[in-house]
């Protein structure tokens, strides 16, 4: 009997430490939907749908330029890109995390982006992104905080570029 009550309380407290330790997975899967989805408006070059997962006070930090803390700002940059001659972008999640708060959620994943270059022919770009969500007072997640970076080698200048300065 002793055996039997011993064996009960072992699984009922490892089950108890699992939930503990699960996390929020309802919240996770709503941040993990809600990123899916935002990339399917990216992709569809829906510019009003794409900027709409941002908050209101939302900062953008794209690579090689400064950061964009208005909506004008972040507007500008997603016009400009969604406008790219052969644009095709994506992006997925590979690690959603939800603080034990249950407000605030962290993406990371890779993207791949396909445009034309100058001379028309498409360049492919593969490269990773981190996002933090928040859980605003209606219950939606909006991303408050979005960066993505190449893994492609930073282009080196051309030869002689430094002495004709």
């Amino acid at each position: 009997m002793k055996i039997k009550t011993l064996g009960l309380a072992l699984a009922l407290g490892f089950a108890g430490a699992a939930v503990c330790f699960a996390g929020d997975t309802k919240a996770e899967q709503a941040v993990r939907d809600a990123d899916a989805a935002w990339s399917k408006a990216a992709g569809s070059k829906d510019l009003d749908k794409t900027l709409s997962y941002y908050s209101d006070d939302a900062t953008v930090l794209p690579p090689n330029a400064s950061a964009a803390t208005t909506k004008e700002a972040i507007k500008t940059i997603w016009q400009d890109m969604l406008a790219s001659p052969g644009l095709v972008i994506s992006w997925t999640a590979t690690k959603v995390e939800v603080a034990k708060s249950g407000d605030l959620g962290f993406v990371s994943g890779t993207y791949e982006l396909t445009m034309n270059d100058a001379s028309g022919k498409p360049v492919t770009d593969k490269g990773k992104y981190v996002e933090v969500w928040e859980k605003k007072a209606d219950g939606k997640w909006k991303c408050g905080t979005d960066t993505w970076n190449s893994d492609l080698p930073a282009s080196t200048p051309a030869p002689g570029a430094e002495e004709r300065k």
